[in-house]
Parts: C-alpha cells; structure tokens; sequence
C-alpha cells in the first residue's frame, strides 16, 4: 500500500461497520491482556472514540472520523490518519497498516511489546 493508492469508496454503513469492528477488536485485546495480567490498560469509548489509558499516566486516542472516512490516531509518537485501501485501514501519508502503527505506538507507551490484531 503506498499513499498514492486510492481508498476503497465505502458506503456509510459499510464504514461505520468496518470502524465498529476495528473499535471492538482493539477493546476485546486490552480487555485480554488486562484479564491475563499482561498490562493495566484502561480502554473507554463513547461513540466512535477509544481512549487507551497506560499505566505511565500516557494515552492513545482512536477516533473515526465519519464525513471523511478515516480513522485517526493520537499517540506520543505523533497523530495520523488512515484510510480503508485494499481491505486495510492505511495511512495516508506512507501506508503503513493501523494495527501495525498502533501496536509500535502501545508498545513505546507502554515500554513492553503489545500487539494488536484483527
């Protein structure tokens, strides 16, 4: 994926399913690895937006952003905006895949290795 890929064109239901879903995967994880003992993190969402409390006081903020059909990202790191490109939400600038960015940005926060995965 290269940033002068197109987006897939999504129609809205399309969207709001597909950012449901990768809402609900990232929740279902932090819910696992908090029950495993692996990390205290505190995940919340309202609406479409997921908040990621670490332990270190840090956060990640996941946000969709419906009128323009991407998911954004908000990390120490940086924030960045993905798009739904041959079945994967890619960044916009690089196209590098969002579960990939998000585990790189947990895992710097949370000073361990943490993946997410569809």
């Amino acid at each position: 994926m290269t940033p002068n890929t197109p987006s897939t064109p999504l129609t809205d239901t399309e969207y709001l399913a597909l950012t449901r879903r990768l809402l609900d995967a990232i929740e279902a994880q932090t819910d696992s690895w908090l029950q495993a003992d692996v990390i205290d993190i505190d995940a919340q969402r309202t609406g479409g937006l997921l908040e990621l409390s670490f332990p270190n006081g840090s956060k990640i903020v996941v946000n969709t952003q419906p009128p323009l059909q991407e998911v954004w990202l908000a990390a120490r790191s940086g924030g960045f905006h993905y798009r739904h490109v041959a079945g994967k939400w890619a960044d916009t600038k690089d196209g590098t895949e969002f579960l990939a960015a998000l585990s790189a940005c947990a895992s710097q926060q949370a000073g361990q290795a943490l993946v997410f995965s569809a």
